[in-house]
């Protein structure tokens, strides 16, 4: 792909994200791109780099702009900005910047803004250092989020909140989970540092290793056989928070695209059996992949986990997993889109969803069982919100404590937050499930 149309696909993919017309995971998909293009990687960079710090580039762009361009005309919009982003924030010479996104204009068919991409480019060079000053005089421009979320978290974390703005913004590690019943962990670092690859172990969980830098997988030694995967140190704490033990029925309420049921089942236990299940069929063929990758197996079943009748065949479950779908506000670093793909209003539906997906799941355990809940969100409401709701109108819930050194202690379960160089934002609860004596005992104590 020549330079002019890589940045005029960044611009329309921007344009569409804008136009909530898809996800980066949708719009940008390697496997839509010839194996040989090489130009690929820039192209991810840009679109990737312009959505985290899209709100501050924004507040860039209205100085330079003497009136809105118009709707019909956003893809410009987003070319100009891209064309910022690069000359802020990437090392791509000045002069190519500008050249190869003017030459867009053409991929984009809009030869009239050739004047106009130029001069807005320009401008920004000369005068780019009180440009960027007045960009930062909002929190919006300051800190690259749009302002419901800043004022969000402001108000959840008044402790936190601009620590998890600019640590969103900083580019995300690269963390491999290890399969420790298959390879000790001292050999696999190992095996990483005799071709080259510099890594360090994590401090959450002992599955984890942080690589100092990113790399294809297919690099990393053991990979294809099974030996490592890529996922979050925060989200490889779950198997150890689930009491797991030989001979259990668990569920995976929203298993895709099966991170978390693969490691489950590297625990070392052997279960009963493990349902992996969710809502999106194609996301699921992801699942099967990684389970024979790693040589692992489970019952794989498409249905909305919301709908027991779907797919429940009566039998309890001794565990679940209910990492609930959510904001995803705790992994924005690694998917910058979700600052422009969100909004306010998306949150009490969430809610909704969540609390009544926890009302379903909670049919299916079994007395003695326990249910983790867990979320990539850093907001109360679809937390610790959820989980007070919840307890409160289900005497048969009980709340277990989570001891760990990890965290911040909510009012009911714990969360972690977006760390620079570690961990992504997770929140986790765990409820057990008291038989009918021992709710109607846990009820008479809760009124004395």
């Amino acid at each position: 792909m020549n330079p002019g149309k890589l940045r005029a696909k960044a611009a329309v993919t921007l344009s569409k994200l804008l136009a909530q017309e898809g996800s980066l995971a949708s719009l940008l998909k390697r496997s839509d791109f010839p194996a040989d293009d090489s130009s690929f990687p820039l192209l991810q960079e840009i679109v990737f780099g312009t959505c985290r710090w899209y709100f501050q580039l924004d507040a860039i762009l209205v100085q330079l702009l003497s009136k809105p361009l118009k709707t019909k005309d956003n893809d410009v919009r987003c070319l100009l900005l891209i064309g910022l982003y690069q000359l802020h924030h990437l090392r791509v010479p000045d002069y190519a910047v500008v050249n190869e996104t003017v030459a867009a204009t053409k991929a984009l068919k809009k030869d009239w803004a050739k004047g106009l991409v130029n001069a807005i480019l320009r401008g920004f060079l000369r005068d780019s250092e009180a440009l960027v000053n007045k960009s930062l005089a909002t929190p919006q421009g300051e800190f690259a989020h749009p302002s419901w979320l800043i004022e969000n978290l402001r108000s959840a974390w008044p402790a936190h909140w601009s620590q998890i703005l600019q640590d969103n913004n900083i580019r995300p590690p690269m963390t491999l989970r290890v399969n420790t019943q298959r390879i000790d962990m001292s050999d696999f670092l190992a095996n990483l540092q005799h071709v080259g690859i510099e890594a360090v172990p994590g401090t959450l969980a002992t599955t984890s290793v942080y690589l100092a830098s990113p790399c294809p997988v297919e690099n990393i030694p053991g990979f294809e056989q099974g030996l490592c995967s890529v996922q979050d140190e925060a989200s490889q704490l779950i198997p150890g928070l689930m009491d797991l033990q030989d001979g259990l029925r668990i569920l995976d309420a929203c298993a895709a695209p099966g991170g978390k049921t693969c490691h489950i089942l590297e625990s070392g236990f052997e279960f009963e059996e493990l349902v992996a299940l969710d809502n999106d069929s194609r996301r699921l063929e992801r699942l099967q992949q990684n389970l024979e990758r790693l040589q692992l197996s489970a019952t794989v079943s498409v249905g909305d986990a919301g709908d027991t009748q779907q797919w429940w065949d009566g039998k309890a479950f001794d565990r679940i997993l209910l990492d609930a779908p959510c904001s995803a506000t705790g992994i924005i670093r690694r998917h910058p889109d979700i600052k422009l793909l969100r909004r306010a209003s998306d949150i009490p539906k969430l809610c909704e969803l969540q609390a009544q997906l926890l009302e379903s799941l909670w049919a299916c355990l079994d007395a003695g069982g326990l249910l983790l809940y867990s979320t990539c969100s850093v907001l109360p409401e679809e937390n610790s919100a959820i989980l007070a709701q919840f307890l409160a109108t289900h005497a048969d819930a009980k709340l277990e404590t989570i001891d760990a050194q990890w965290g911040v202690e909510c009012s009911i379960g714990k969360q972690l937050l977006p760390g620079a160089g570690g961990n992504d934002g997770f929140y986790f609860a765990r409820l057990r499930k008291l038989n009918a004596k021992d709710a109607v005992l846990t009820a008479v104590e809760s009124q004395q």
